[in-house]
């Protein structure tokens, strides 16, 4: 069995219960290295999801395409120790991010938590009996933005939104752009902001980012999006701001409020269409405002970080206002293409 060493897929099975990180350790290096997900379900099979399909582990570490007999299990007991050991011991500290369904580690590895909902006036207050743990695998792909650089060239100075369906590599190509705008690795060297909300981009820890981000990069880990861009524009004096997942009403008012200052702004959505994209609001109205002048879609379907078009938000809007809003496909075949 070859197993090679991976380090980032070894330090996030690090962060699971022993029994089971011993059986991932004897994993070949080539499935190691194109994990994204370590999948634990309560008194169901381990599964190990990679861009190319999953596959099931048996106690000795080998894989399977399917299920078949004699896999193995997360047990109950395994659940509760990884929960316990993903929290470092320590579940009040992680309370808010638990509330929120996830907990992020460092390396800027992210567990997604469900079990049973603990209420508390009718919102969540914690979750009890864990049956679920989701290891996202943290990436760190240098040059994972160049093909997208070169095709935007100067226009990334109009802002970019950056869409894509759960795993489709927006994540890794925001941290990659964050390192060439702050390290001027393709013209002039930019000051940055990162608002780092769940700790996926910088990888933060113990105040010292994990991954590259940029020597002219400031992070501000953990803070809410919203609050994040008002203070990075009152105290950091940054010509980008980067932040992932907005979409919020808060949110879509700070990044108003930042483009007055003449940011630009760079930021992910989850959207798997155009079409999916331009559904929502509050997407419609950050390309209304002008915060972002190119939209990049990402293909999951390809592997992660591949590009399926680039568009001009005006040219978004005007279909949208005509009611004719193009799905992915269709643009594509304009000439845009996989990258």
């Amino acid at each position: 069995m070859n197993q090679e060493k991976d380090e980032r897929f070894d330090s996030a099975a690090k962060c699971i219960c022993d029994r089971i990180e011993k059986a991932l350790d004897c994993l070949p290096g080539d499935v190691k290295r194109h994990a994204q997900e370590i999948r634990l379900r309560v008194n169901r099979p381990v599964c190990i999801c990679c861009s190319e399909g999953t596959y099931f582990l048996s106690p000795e570490g080998r894989i399977h395409c399917r299920p078949v007999p004699g896999l193995l299990t997360a047990e109950p007991k395994d659940m509760e120790e990884s929960f316990r050991n993903l929290c470092s011991y320590s579940i009040y500290s992680h309370e808010n991010e638990i509330r929120n369904g996830y907990i992020t580690l460092s390396g800027g590895h992210r567990a997604g938590i469900c079990g049973t909902a603990v209420l508390q006036s009718e919102s969540i207050g914690s979750v009890r009996n864990v049956s679920s743990i989701n290891l996202r695998i943290a990436r760190e792909i240098t040059g994972a933005a160049d093909r997208l650089l070169e095709r935007l060239g100067n226009q990334l100075s109009e802002g970019l939104l950056l869409a894509g369906a759960p795993s489709s590599g927006k994540t890794t190509i925001l941290r990659d752009l964050a390192r060439q705008l702050a390290c001027g690795v393709r013209g002039n060297l930019k000051k940055v902001a990162v608002i780092d909300e769940r700790g996926e981009i910088a990888g933060t820890y113990m105040g010292i980012p994990q991954n590259d981000v940029g020597c002219c990069c400031d992070v501000l880990d953990g803070y809410p999006k919203a609050a994040g861009i008002l203070i990075a524009v009152r105290t950091l004096s940054p010509e980008v701001i980067l932040c992932d997942e907005i979409g919020s009403e808060e949110e879509t008012r700070a990044v108003e409020q930042g483009l007055n200052t003449g940011v630009i702004f760079i930021a992910s959505i989850h959207a798997g269409s155009v079409r999916d994209l331009m559904r929502r609001k509050q997407a419609r109205r950050l390309l209304q405002a002008g915060a972002f002048g190119n939209v990049a879609l990402l293909d999951a379907a390809h592997g992660p970080g591949k590009i399926a078009g680039i568009y001009k938000a005006g040219d978004l809007l005007a279909e949208t206002d005509g009611g004719a809003v193009a799905d992915s496909g269709r643009n594509a075949r304009r000439g845009y293409g996989i990258a």
